[in-house]
């Protein structure tokens, strides 16, 4: 099924939310409420607005990662320093639903604009607070940003390869995953209002958010007691579950159950190792491994990784070349499902953007518009708020 754009209502169709966000974790939460149908009103300081606005790649001067980032949202530009813009964000807040920001511990606060000052004119509000160790604790005051919890949440202690220097994932999985538990917590939030009335704040970080990812790590750790290190690409439990070197690359294998594991064999000719009653279960393979990886890689560094990849997949064994960025966002099977979309901008023209994963049957995720200039909704929303023609003018001078 492609995603094509849905004629009625979307899923989160009439819910107002706020965004007070920088750089990554709170943006992309927002993204995913946008995506799927949410009003997402992202409130920016005039003249220098999110600082990925000033992140290149550029194109005709507009920064290509936020217009992606920040796609289907609406920029207003207010100074939440002064008087009025303070009292045009709690008008604001008076229609909202949710607000998301991911400033220093207490910063909206300082300006009166913290959960109690927001629930006082909005109950049923649902705040979030987006930081890098939480809202109180010992970490509390410090900076935390995703190489931080990552490196404090014990993912860089795994990443990597065995005795090289410490490594963080690719992406800033901490930010993005704690965006994700964000767009969670939003949804699951309004949902319980439904019942009481009420919203509720909600407190997320970058540190924990990366924790929770360590269901292996702490399966291992609470049991007996082990800590693990960096395996590379390899699994921590099983093999073979990890890149195995071609004639010219490189290709991953995951034969983890016995069908698999005869059928890796026999599609690379190794069937000694099938008769070899030292890698007769799983847990065995894994224990010996280092011996394991070295004969199948014997047999796949003589062949191209094609070859391997088609004789696998032939056999019923899961497995996939290492592909670069080049590659993906030119993907087939990406370009056949209509993964890739193009979001329209005043500036930049259309903007190739990466599709939502959330394929909704009745009510799929949003393709609007690219993310916008600064400031691009500012009249029109406070307009809607019920503000003149001269006060809107006014705020815009900063009066």
């Amino acid at each position: 099924m492609t995603p094509e754009q849905s004629p009625g209502p979307m899923a989160l169709s009439g819910i107002r939310v706020i965004e007070v966000g920088a750089f990554m974790a709170a943006p992309f939460a927002t993204m995913q409420l946008a995506d799927l149908g949410a009003e997402v009103i992202k409130v920016e300081q005039p003249d220098v607005g999110d600082p990925v606005r000033s992140t290149g790649p550029f194109a005709q001067g507009e920064s290509s990662p936020f217009a992606r980032l920040n796609r289907n949202k609406k920029s207003v530009a207010l100074d939440l320093k002064s008087g009025a813009g303070k009292e045009a964000m709690l008008r604001l807040a008076r229609s909202a639903d949710v607000l998301v920001e991911n400033l220093r511990p207490g910063a909206l606060r300082r300006l009166g604009l913290g959960y109690e000052e927001l629930r006082a004119v909005n109950p049923g509000l649902v705040y979030i607070s987006i930081s890098g160790w939480g809202q109180d604790g010992p970490l509390a005051h410090l900076a935390g940003l995703d190489i931080m919890a990552q490196a404090r949440g014990g993912l860089m202690s795994i990443t990597g390869a065995p005795d090289g220097a410490p490594a963080k994932v690719g992406v800033p999985i901490c930010d993005l995953t704690c965006g994700l538990y964000a767009a969670l917590a939003a949804v699951s939030a309004l949902r319980a209002r439904e019942h009481t009335g009420a919203g509720q704040f909600v407190d997320l970080s970058l540190y924990e958010a990366g924790v929770s990812l360590a269901i292996w790590e702490a399966g291992k750790y609470f049991a007996a007691g082990e800590v693990g290190g960096p395996l590379g690409s390899a699994h921590q439990s099983t093999a073979p579950y990890q890149a195995v070197r071609t004639a010219d690359g490189w290709c991953t294998v995951g034969a983890i159950t016995a069908k698999t594991w005869t059928g890796l064999c026999q599609a690379l000719g190794l069937t000694e190792l099938l008769e070899d009653d030292r890698y007769a279960d799983a847990h065995d393979r894994h224990a010996l491994r280092h011996e394991l990886i070295p004969a199948i890689e014997a047999v796949t560094g003589e062949r191209p990784t094609a070859e391997v990849v088609t004789a696998l997949e032939k056999a019923g064994v899961p497995c996939a070349p290492i592909a670069d960025y080049g590659e993906v966002f030119t993907d087939e099977h990406l370009s056949a499902r209509e993964f890739f979309w193009d979001a329209e901008h005043p500036v930049m023209g259309p903007v190739r953007q990466l599709g939502s994963p959330m394929r909704l049957s009745a009510t799929p995720p949003r393709r609007g518009t690219a993310g916008p200039p600064l400031g691009a909704d500012t009249t029109q929303v406070l307009r809607d708020l019920g503000y003149t023609e001269d006060e809107i003018e006014s705020l815009r001078a900063g009066s």
